[in-house]
């Protein structure tokens, strides 16, 4: 994860499984065949980390976050495994990696012509960035965030949130962008469904991630009603199945750029 603010760790891994499947999807469609040095940026507690590694047993591994308490987790989930805190803004590589693995983390990074130029320099001839970014910002879960955010007491202090994650940019952008780098580049995006228990399930997803912004400025009885108003503009936008699951839409864009 990136940006100043801790992340719950123990929040995020409540639906572990269901957040593992991107990188999963993703690390399948790495072409290496010997990679000898990956990083696994914003790499949370670590289960996307634990994917390059098991993909690519033979090669140096590590992992990179701002979160102490994501990087507590991931540490003790790969012992073997070095992980560095540092804000993904502002980081610049060492070396040269065969593989830059970034799932899930860098909507949270801006001026991405500039961070996609920088994160192709630091690839090796041949190596790999592959992405993966939420694509999800005009689905009624994020509309919903917006929605609360401008209607109570709260709403001056919250009128930046939404800018806390960067714009995703067209496919073109990130092609234009990274062929401009040097790279050859293959972008898809997949919609995943996630069956979750009800409403509440859609409101604890969300709050280790794009809720965030919202809620950590808020003082705690802010926040419940804060959360109190978004699960309601939920429940409206997201029937009930006939099993009681609620289906949960999830834009997700895939990157993958091989540097020339």
């Amino acid at each position: 994860m990136t940006g100043k603010v801790d992340w719950d760790a123990n929040q995020y891994l409540r639906f572990e499984d269901e957040r593992t499947r991107p990188p999963l999807d993703l690390i399948q469609r790495v072409r290496l065949t010997d990679p000898q040095h990956c990083i696994d940026l914003g790499c949370g507690p670590g289960n996307s980390t634990e994917l390059v590694a098991a993909r690519f047993p033979d090669a140096k591994v590590e992992g990179l976050d701002s979160s102490p308490d994501m990087l507590e987790k991931a540490r003790k989930r790969l012992p073997q495994l070095s992980f560095t805190q540092a804000d993904l803004a502002t980081w610049s590589a060492d070396g040269r990696y065969d593989l830059i693995f970034a799932n899930a983390a860098l909507q949270w990074i801006p001026d991405h012509p500039a961070l996609f130029a920088r994160l192709s320099r630091s690839l090796a001839p041949g190596g790999t960035l592959a992405v993966q970014m939420p694509n999800n910002l005009s689905e009624p879960s994020h509309v919903a965030m917006d929605e609360a955010a401008a209607e109570g007491q709260w709403a001056a202090r919250l009128a930046n949130a939404r800018a806390s994650k960067a714009v995703i940019g067209s496919f073109s952008d990130y092609r234009s962008w990274l062929m401009a780098a040097g790279c050859q580049v293959d972008i898809w995006q997949t919609t995943y469904v996630h069956a979750l228990a009800g409403h509440d399930a859609i409101v604890e997803w969300f709050k280790s991630t794009g809720l965030k912004p919202y809620i950590d400025p808020l003082s705690a009885d802010e926040r419940d009603v804060f959360l109190a108003r978004y699960r309601e503009k939920i429940a409206a936008a997201y029937p009930v199945e006939p099993d009681g699951k609620v289906l949960l839409r999830f834009p997700r864009l895939f990157i993958l750029a091989v540097r020339s």
